[in-house]
């Protein structure tokens, strides 16, 4: 009698193989025009900025420069290291508020079991539903009515607004603390530890990849916003962040002729992101799916 392994493939038919060859093949070229649509853009911004002048009609500049890079940080009309500083202040403050609030809050509401637990994850639900600009005028104007809203202060009126809605993402975060065992929480608990020491000490071990995944939303969020910023900066260029004071450059009559600086600005405002993405990819990804059992 011929025995067969179970590790042994079935055997399979011309017509399958050379469906799943197709099917391949045709998903694969998908995958391919879909990374040159997206990296267009960004292989555009690094192209023109290196140009030494813009011409609408060409894809290619006909000479290339470096001093737009220069002139970043020497020009006095467009503070853009000014900028720079403080989107990377408020980003960082952000980051670090955010990420232990979040995942506190998260903890929290995997683990401990209270009358208002599931009222409150509803009503969480409900509000992060509506978008965040809706509030953007009553929430300057309360900012302003306790003096964080024109001058330096807006700068951490900035932080606080950014702080303040973080425990909305707190769905990614539980459902990963889901995935660790609770035996562990029994074990440390028979050994005399509480509910801090327990989460410092076991679970955020653990936990580096939704540590990582939230620490990366909460540095790009402030990275890159301008609806918000601009509100708060009411036009002052020392306490404009990257994103509005880029626009304000190009808003001028002589937009045209900063464009090749602002592409450099994009590329220099751009690296911070792709270094701490490329770095911490593989902690990103598992922090997104988060279905690993922990033990």
């Amino acid at each position: 009698m011929k025995k067969f392994s179970v590790f042994q493939a079935p055997n399979m038919s011309g017509g399958k193989r050379t469906k799943e060859i197709i099917s391949k093949t045709v998903i694969y070229i998908f995958l391919i025009l879909l990374a040159i649509i997206w990296i267009c853009p960004f292989v555009y911004l690094l192209i023109q900025s290196f140009a030494v002048t813009y011409e609408s009609n060409l894809l290619i500049p006909q000479e290339f420069t470096f001093d737009n890079y220069i002139f970043l940080f020497t020009d006095k009309t467009y503070p853009f290291w000014r900028w720079y500083l403080n989107t990377f202040c408020i980003a960082l403050i952000v980051s670090v508020l955010n990420t232990v609030l979040t995942l506190v809050s998260a903890y929290s509401f995997s683990r401990l079991r209270f009358k208002t637990r599931k009222g409150y994850m509803k009503v969480i639900l409900i509000i992060g539903m509506f978008p965040g600009f809706l509030g953007m005028i009553i929430t300057y104007y309360m900012l302003s009515s306790i003096g964080l809203a024109n001058g330096m202060p807006s700068l951490f009126g900035l932080i606080l607004v950014y702080t303040s809605g973080c425990v909305m993402n707190y769905y990614v975060a539980k459902g990963f603390f889901d995935t660790i065992s609770r035996s562990l929480d029994e074990a440390a608990m028979l050994d005399g530890a509480n509910k801090n020491t327990i989460f410092w000490r076991v679970i955020m071990p653990l936990s580096k990849p939704i540590v990582v995944y939230t620490i990366l939303l909460a540095f790009t969020a402030p990275w890159g916003d301008y609806m918000l910023a601009s509100v708060m900066a009411g036009g002052r260029t020392e306490l404009m962040n990257v994103a509005v004071g880029l626009q304000q450059m190009l808003s001028k009559e002589a937009g045209t002729q900063y464009f090749p600086v602002f592409c450099a600005a994009g590329v220099v405002v751009s690296i911070p992101i792709v270094i701490l993405f490329f770095c911490l990819q593989s902690y990103y990804v598992e922090g997104v799916t988060g279905g690993a059992v922990k033990g």
